[in-house]
């Protein structure tokens, strides 16, 4: 009888990789967001490799401290120069225009643009990647180079593109095992043109599930998730809080084609099954794996492990997001990813699987003890509101509405706070696990407090 670990034996990673990067690059033109022609383009063409069951939830629709927004379908953008030029165009590249940004044709002077041009003056020749989904605004991204090259005069923009009620959609395969209990593999499918983040989580992703597919019996039944970002988990919990106690382990599958080592960042508790599985799987195939404890942002794990659902789920990728200068940026291209790093990264996937089939793995490490000696915040606690999922901060105007721009302190802050309100720790214990100032984490405590997510505790 065939299994997961004969499946890992038999794998061909030279065609595997080549497999992967042929689907990376079919994907990569498509545009894509939250919402729109551009994910199901996406899903239909991931329903050619793998049976996916493709899932609508209508505008409006309440999921747990969100609601799905409207849908956003973009066709045409530009900037025209004063002699009429294209100077940016929407055409050359996807991240070109802000996602969501609203409709726009006008004529207006340069300083009156430039506060809707986006560029990276650090990295002169890179486009950025930016979003606006809660916040109705418009702008382009650009080459800070040519945005320093613009010339004073009357510009001529035009956004075609529809913002409108719609739907949200996204996808799932599942193949069940001889047992009800399941493995969640989740991928997010809005980033448009961005070859590691995340077109490799998709491709390995789905050759995972070609895969485990052949394999003809399994312990577990094995449910992969093509998901946006944030609104997509968020409304994947919402739809299915009646059923998530038979998912046993959990993955993130995102930023695996790059050159990089392998890290995992630890389920909110730390010493889960999984997180000694992915442990065992890298050791087992003598790979150098980095491993962190866990932080309540970045992908979807954040929802997946907060507060109320505290999932078992980590994050399994090379590179990990932020910390390579391609990130979010024009310069995550076909060329930043490999056939051979997809390949491994596929293999990893596999060997995890393989070592929670066959039961535990090796003992998970332990979160090292916070230094002492530092100002304590406070030894009030609080507990969370809305502990399902992460809350909604924007319209409570506690969060900036650019995506993809990175975060401040206090931003970070409140995602600590939210994260770890559960009763059991204090702010003192909050300000010493994630690293920041004690009177930051206080701040982000008070400002939670005020917008009614937060309650004291005696």
């Amino acid at each position: 009888m065939s299994t997961v670990r004969q499946a890992l034996a038999a794998l061909d990673r030279e065609a595997a990789g080549r497999s992967m990067m042929d689907l990376a690059a079919e994907l990569y033109p498509i545009r894509r967001s939250l919402t729109g022609d551009g994910v199901r383009a996406t899903l239909e063409r991931i329903a050619r490799r793998i049976p996916l069951q493709v899932h609508e939830l209508p505008t409006g629709t309440p999921v747990l401290d969100w609601t799905v927004p409207r849908e956003w379908n973009p066709r045409e953008a530009w900037i025209r120069d004063p002699s009429g030029r294209r100077v940016v165009d929407f055409a050359d590249h996807n991240l070109h225009l802000v996602g969501y940004s609203v409709p726009v044709h006008r004529r207006l002077p340069l300083n009156e643009l430039r506060p809707h041009l986006h560029s990276l003056p650090e990295q002169p020749d890179l486009i950025p990647y930016r979003t606006s989904y809660y916040d109705e605004t418009w702008g382009f991204c650009l080459a800070h180079r040519l945005l320093a090259s613009l010339r004073e005069g009357e510009y001529e923009v035009l956004i075609d593109a529809s913002l409108e009620d719609g739907s949200m959609t996204w996808g799932e395969c599942l193949l069940p095992g001889s047992s009800s209990e399941e493995v969640l593999i989740s991928s997010h499918v809005c980033h448009p043109q961005l070859a590691n983040d995340n077109l490799s989580g998709i491709a390995v992703a789905v050759h995972l599930a070609e895969a485990l597919a052949r394999v003809p019996e399994r312990r577990y039944g094995y449910r992969f998730l093509f998901a946006p970002g944030g609104i997509g988990a968020i409304a994947w919990l919402a739809r299915n809080r009646d059923r998530l106690d038979s998912f046993r382990h959990g993955l993130i599958a995102a930023n695996l084609g790059d050159g990089g080592a392998f890290h995992y960042k630890k389920s909110r508790r730390g010493d889960r099954e999984i997180d000694r599985a992915v442990v065992a799987a890298l050791a087992g195939l003598g790979e150098d794996l980095v491993t962190e404890d866990f932080f309540p942002f970045g992908y979807d794990e954040r929802q997946y492990c907060s507060p109320g659902f505290d999932l078992p789920v980590g994050v399994l990728t090379r590179t990990p997001w932020g910390r390579y200068p391609e990130y979010h940026t024009s310069a995550d291209d076909l060329s930043f990813i490999g056939a051979g790093a997809l390949a491994g990264s596929l293999a990893a996937y596999l060997a995890t699987a393989a070592a929670l089939e066959e039961g535990p793995g090796a003992p998970a490490s332990r979160p090292a003890a916070a230094e002492g000696g530092r100002k304590r915040a406070s030894g009030r606690r609080y507990r969370n509101l809305e502990p399902f999922g992460e809350p909604q901060l924007g319209r409570r105007g506690l969060y900036g509405g650019l995506g993809g721009a990175g975060r401040k302190d206090f931003e970070i802050a409140m995602l600590w706070v939210l994260n770890q309100s559960d009763g059991e720790h204090s702010l003192d214990d909050i300000a010493q696990r994630s690293g920041l100032p004690p009177g930051v984490v206080g701040e982000a405590a008070d400002a939670l407090r005020d917008a009614g997510l937060l309650e004291e505790l005696a």
